[in-house]
């Protein structure tokens, strides 16, 4: 899912022309705490408050709270909704019960992604799907457009699809004391959800939430869908009951250097509409065997054929950072380029990911990466990066 780097963003009022920024429920909270506020995907967010490397650490070995109220969110739901969330998206909408939710995509004709997304099964015909803000728009045209037609096919079984996106202020609460902040606060038994399942629940006295165990920063959390009236509340309840176990507001920022470290695409970056899930190492969401969906045919023949680039970790050797966009060479020749690098502050050396010939992404391989005339050495590695210590 997508969230910016710091370099992906630019301070100060929005260019002439430019629509305002919009802002989320919890503006005040994050002018009151100090954040850093910047513009992305049409909102103003905060990428730090004392600091990426303290945020990202406090994330790693305590907690942080943040708020990603601006994703898009999607309700498809009818009689129908099943079988045409099987058909538009590659994986197996027919296996998710109630309570539980997907990674899945977007995907065109060709295969290649026009966003990825959860799918959260709320109920009978019920169905959540959940987007990136940049897209957030043109997700729902394209869900929107796809259901007409679906309609007009002579599908049967009634079908809605509704933008609920204002109707849900969004806090992800990750790290490995998130249990052991969030628990008290709800009669709900939280260490019942299993990654990626959720449940309804009240928080504090009044405040009802949707709780999911996923997140996208690599450890143990919580992401928490309430009414946006309830958000600020939430926030300052959740950081009074954290305050001791360590729980940090982050920004966008260390979201980033996390999902990094974890190998977690971002869209933008490891995935756009010229990028297949087989070349993502997402190959696991594609279910070939279910029926036909969108992008079916040109992934099944991928499949066969093999991929011509894999995406790739690396490490660089000594000073200097790999950004996106640098080349990655091979014996002086270019082979690839890098869609996310940064300096990672749990293992405290530069790391990225980069599209190269599959023969050239097995670790262990010697890579340069390019960087504004220089070339600094680098060796490929296995990806994630960071894989967190799961409770025995």
């Amino acid at each position: 899912m997508s969230e910016p780097t710091p370099s992906d963003t630019r301070p100060g009022a929005p260019r002439p022309g430019e629509a305002p920024l919009r802002r989320t429920p919890l503006h005040a909270q994050h002018v009151a705490a100090g954040g850093k506020l910047v513009p992305f995907a049409g909102w103003e967010m905060p990428v730090q408050y004392a600091g990426v490397i303290d945020e990202h650490r406090a994330v790693r070995r305590a907690a942080g709270l943040f708020d990603v109220s601006h994703m898009g969110e999607i309700r498809v739901r009818g009689a129908g909704a099943e079988a045409f969330l099987q058909h538009l998206t590659p994986n197996d909408v027919a296996k998710l019960p109630a309570g539980r939710a997907h990674y899945s995509g977007l995907l065109t004709e060709r295969g290649t992604y026009v966003d990825d997304l959860l799918c959260y099964h709320l109920g009978d015909g019920d169905y959540l799907l959940v987007v990136n803000a940049a897209n957030r728009e043109a997700d729902l045209a394209w869900v929107g457009e796809r259901a007409e037609a679906w309609r007009a096919g002579g599908a049967e079984g009634p079908l809605e699809v509704i933008d609920v996106s204002d109707d849900y202020a969004l806090l992800a609460l990750q790290g490995p004391r998130a249990l052991e902040i969030l628990d008290p606060l709800t009669p709900a038994d939280l260490s019942a959800i299993r990654y990626y399942g959720f449940a309804t629940c009240r928080i504090g006295d009044q405040v009802p939430a949707l709780v999911s165990r996923t997140g996208y920063t690599g450890e143990d959390g919580f992401e928490l869908y309430v009414d946006p009236d309830h958000a600020p509340g939430l926030w300052e309840m959740l950081l009074a009951a954290g305050e001791r176990a360590g729980l940090r507001p982050a920004g966008l920022g260390a979201r980033d250097t996390l999902r990094l470290e974890a190998a977690m695409a971002l869209y933008g970056h490891e995935l756009d509409r010229e990028t297949t899930p087989y070349e993502a190492g997402l190959g696991w969401m594609v279910q070939l065997d279910k029926g036909d969906f969108v992008g079916r045919e040109a992934l099944a023949r991928q499949r066969e054929d093999g991929i011509g680039r894999k995406l790739a970790g690396f490490e660089v050797e000594g000073r200097g950072i790999a950004r996106e966009g640098y080349p990655v060479l091979v014996d002086g020749r270019e082979v690839g380029r890098v869609t996310s690098g940064t300096w990672s502050p749990t293992f405290e050396k530069a790391l990225g990911m980069a599209y190269v010939p599959p023969a050239l992404a097995a670790p262990g391989t010697t890579i340069e990466i390019e960087v504004r005339g220089r070339r600094l050495p680098a060796e490929t590695v296995e990806l994630p990066f960071y894989r967190r210590e799961k409770p025995s």
